[in-house]
């Protein structure tokens, strides 16, 4: 089964502050190489499809072009593998969780600051189903097949990883904050996407990343 066919794919929208924001954004579009991916651009958002490393390594050349205009820009990224349909998975019966090898990221040297959460899909806390661990029970493993899934295992194992790579900032209502350079923050939210989808078949994970910003930081 193909990346495209399991539903590995993104949609992001890059917000550019400036009165040059359409050039800037067409211009990071047209630099970052689409190879192998599927990209389509319209009013709202642009949507890649393609492998983990190809999709992680498009959105970084994104924002990255962008971000060396040295205009603030925010990006609104959205990740799913696993249910490649739109108002219902259409994946063939009996497909479990696809695990991937971890995507790997050249830095950037621009410093991204971001707000990051993580969205394991278990459906009905069964284990199976789209969104479900098949065969098993919870997210963090173990359990019997009607065990209540445990959503909040892999999302703390998720933050902990954060601190291992070293771009853990601290947590705000709702989401993780990630600092570090663009690549290590994409690399640690994707690797944690990644290492629950061997799991679980649905899983999305959602980042605003900011840079440039005009406001003081915190730290």
């Amino acid at each position: 089964m193909t990346p495209q066919q399991y539903g590995v794919g993104a949609r992001f929208t890059l917000s550019v502050y400036d009165s040059d924001y359409v050039a800037i954004i067409l211009g990071a579009l047209g630099e970052a190489d689409a190879t192998d991916l599927l990209v389509e651009t319209g009013d709202i958002s642009t949507f890649v499809a393609g492998g983990e490393q190809r999709v992680l390594a498009y959105l970084r050349d994104v924002i990255a072009a962008a971000a060396r205009s040295g205009a603030h820009l925010s990006a609104s990224i959205l990740l799913s593998r696993g249910c490649p349909g739109e108002l219902q998975c259409a994946l063939p019966a009996g497909v479990a969780a696809l695990g991937a090898d971890p995507v790997s990221l050249a830095g950037t040297g621009v410093r991204a600051r971001a707000h990051w959460s993580l969205y394991p899909l278990l459906d009905g806390g069964t284990g199976r189903g789209c969104g479900a661990r098949h065969g098993g029970g919870s997210a963090g493993g173990g359990g019997p097949a009607d065990a209540p899934a445990d959503h909040m295992a892999p999302i703390y194992a998720a933050i902990e990883q954060a601190r291992s790579a070293g771009v853990y900032s601290g947590s705000d209502h709702y989401a993780t904050r990630l600092d570090g350079d663009l690549a290590a923050v994409l690399q640690t939210a994707a690797n944690a996407w990644i290492g629950v989808g061997e799991s679980v078949q649905h899983v999305v994970t959602h980042l605003t990343v900011s840079i440039n910003s005009p406001s003081p930081l915190r730290d």
